[in-house]
């Protein structure tokens, strides 16, 4: 396994016999490696090659002979100093930060998912006239942050109804959970059994639209040409397929969700992920937390050879970094 994780390439018997250290002759090592490719830990690419390891081998040596390295002292150092609680940046620049940081260090893709903001935080809503059916919906989260939208409606709105939507929707949240005060106000429209004022509905119906948008979920990426420094995945169908699903984002972003309600350092080998662009790479994500609640996850992409032993630490310490530079934001 080390050495088709060092080079990439196919080990033979002979290369086995030679270099482990262990006595044996090459057809000894050659009658092991046929067990070992009938139990599905190894498989021939050719029928004149050496053998390369399998998902199935590849779970097997994280899952029982893996040995995680320690973090290298100039590594540790940099996380530590370029993620400091004590540097004055806001979360995004921190969580760009340290996506670029988790490629450099283990020259692999980085990826950092963007917490969903958090609907019970919202302060104030206003509704600002822009043109014809056009619309600007300034949101002021709990953070103090300010969240732009614009909606197009299916009428013209004039101002005063706008306000009036506004000072409606301001009276009801008072930093409560939006869902709960629209699930509350069409309970009170049913129990009156009035008709429901059309005004506050298209009210609803645009605070709806503006914060699920504001809630789809993003990630950052970084350092996707490194997966081009190998060779065997450096060919253009592989990595078209894969830039794309960087580019679409829906597999990706799902894959994170599911690490995200997942507990710890989270390790998808090959088609373990169940997204078939990611069929021949690997992913090691761990969650990033701020006073016990997990924001999100970060992790990297890379072939599956990748070197485990020193990519999950890395992971894990740039995850708990992070936390900790959010704490202090």
């Amino acid at each position: 396994m080390e050495h088709y994780l060092d080079d990439g390439q196919p080990v033979g018997s002979r290369t086995l016999s030679r270099d482990a250290g262990l006595g044996v002759s090459p057809a000894t090592v050659r009658n092991v490696m046929s067990d070992l490719e009938e139990l599905g830990f190894i498989h021939s690419p050719h029928t004149s090659a050496g053998r390369v390891p399998t998902v199935q081998g590849y779970r097997f040596f994280v899952d029982t002979l893996l040995s995680i390295k320690p973090v290298q002292d100039l590594d540790l150092d940099d996380l530590r100093r370029q993620l400091s609680p004590d540097i004055e940046l806001g979360s995004k620049q921190l969580i760009e930060r340290a996506s670029v940081l988790l490629s450099g260090v283990t020259d692999l893709a980085s990826v950092v998912s963007i917490p969903r903001q958090n609907r019970t935080g919202l302060k104030h809503i206003e509704f600002i006239q822009l043109n014809d059916r056009r619309v600007l919906v300034v949101m002021v989260l709990g953070n103090d942050e300010v969240e732009n939208r614009i909606v197009d409606l299916d009428r013209v709105y004039q101002p005063a109804e706008l306000t009036e939507m506004g000072n409606f929707l301001n009276r009801r949240l008072q930093g409560r959970d939006f869902k709960a005060v629209r699930d509350e106000i069409i309970r009170e429209m049913k129990a009156e059994r009035e008709h429901a004022n059309s005004v506050m509905l298209k009210t609803i119906e645009m605070a709806e639209q503006v914060l699920d948008s504001n809630n789809d979920g993003d990630y950052v990426l970084m350092g996707e040409t490194n997966l081009m420094d190998f060779a065997e995945m450096s060919t253009v169908g592989k990595l078209k397929h894969l830039f794309d699903a960087f580019h679409q984002k829906q597999e990706i972003l799902h894959l994170l969700d599911r690490c995200v309600a997942a507990d710890g350092i989270q390790i998808f080998i090959g088609n373990e992920s169940g997204y078939e662009v990611l069929d021949e790479w690997s992913v090691v994500t761990a969650p990033y937390t701020v006073d016990g609640d997990q924001l999100g996850v970060l992790g990297v992409i890379g072939p599956t050879r990748m070197a485990y032993d020193r990519v999950i630490p890395i992971v894990d310490i740039t995850a708990r970094l992070l936390g900790s530079a959010l704490k202090h934001d």
